[in-house]
């Protein structure tokens, strides 16, 4: 367990640098966003209130160093900025807003698909030439085959524009007021079936395939033939044994996947408009919102990075063998 705790040094350092690169290159692409807002304004607002504006929102004319030690300074009282394109709303608060609704959508989507396609991975593996192994792993890949945004648009055309089940986009009706109730709980729902499908069907079949080449190749272990041996019965031989050893590279697989899943899943976003951060990102680039991206891509880095370290957790869990190395 040192080692696992001891890579949070490593972790920190890798964040540490994550910071200084979201410092520098948004500085380095062309263009000023503090032109397109004054732009809006066409010389209504005067000279004294553009320099105010300017160092509310963080571009001075500072050395950079200067401009560095302040930009850490404020991450680290947790202060992102002000959005340009959202003024006057703190950076924070955008990204918290959108957070949830992400987590939602391409996290539950996400672990419905991993716990599905390794439990359906596992049997195509045990029984060989089954329903499962001749028909639906090879149906599943050919569905996941296409990109996102085409199963989107095609689960929109048919049961949206056709059989008008479900709605078009948005997180929930537009006449709801967001509150802890059943009757939005179920409307969030009902808008959420669509993008959630969209995402598993797009996903499902990789897990399926991972989990059964590792299975195949478990199966056929001495510590498999042990078991057997010893009269265990075939459920016990098959979870306890053959997926619980199998389940390691789709682990690792799953750790990168939850990293990157506060990125959202960017076009099944845009498709349905669902206010997550893949479709908040794709505005910020739009209009140029530095201080909105940077607080973005940190996010993103701090889930990978998180995520890894999670992953190092469950292996310590799932395979012996790594917790001796680590003592």
């Amino acid at each position: 367990m040192g080692k696992i705790f001891g890579r949070l040094g490593f972790y920190g350092v890798a964040i540490f640098l994550a910071l200084c690169l979201n410092f520098i290159i948004p500085r380095l692409m062309p263009g000023d966003p503090m032109s397109m807002i004054f732009a809006r304004f066409q010389g209504q607002m005067s000279p004294d209130a553009i320099v105010a504006l300017r160092q509310e929102m963080g571009f001075t004319d500072a050395p950079i160093l200067v401009q560095f030690y302040h930009y850490m300074t404020s991450i680290l009282h947790g202060n992102f900025g002000v959005s340009t394109s959202l003024y006057p709303a703190q950076v924070g608060s955008v990204i918290w807003q959108s957070l949830g609704w992400t987590l939602l959508l391409a996290g539950a989507s996400l672990l419905i698909s991993f716990t599905l396609g390794t439990i359906l991975g596992a049997l195509a593996a045990w029984n060989r030439g089954g329903v499962i192994d001749r028909w639906v792993t090879p149906a599943l890949i050919f569905v996941g085959s296409f990109p996102y945004f085409w199963l989107a648009m095609l689960l929109v055309y048919t049961f949206s524009y056709v059989f008008e089940i479900f709605p078009i986009g948005h997180a929930y009706s537009d006449g709801l007021k967001p509150s802890w109730t059943l009757g939005f709980a179920l409307d969030v729902l009902h808008h959420l079936c669509l993008p959630a499908v969209s995402i598993i069907l797009a996903t499902l079949g990789g897990w399926i395939l991972s989990m059964r080449n590792a299975m195949i190749t478990t199966l056929g272990s001495e510590f498999i033939n042990l078991a057997q041996s010893k009269g265990l019965t075939q459920r016990v031989v098959l979870f306890r044994y053959a997926a619980r050893n199998a389940l390691l590279p789709n682990i690792t697989g799953l750790g990168m996947a939850l990293g990157y899943v506060l990125a959202g899943s960017m076009l099944t976003e845009i498709v349905f408009s669902y206010p997550g951060q893949g479709f908040l990102l794709v505005q910020a680039v739009r209009n140029q919102d530095y201080p909105l991206m940077q607080g973005l891509f940190f996010c993103i880095t701090i889930a990978v990075l998180l995520a890894n370290w999670l992953v190092d957790l469950a292996y310590l869990w799932l395979d012996p063998r790594t917790r001796g190395a680590q003592t």
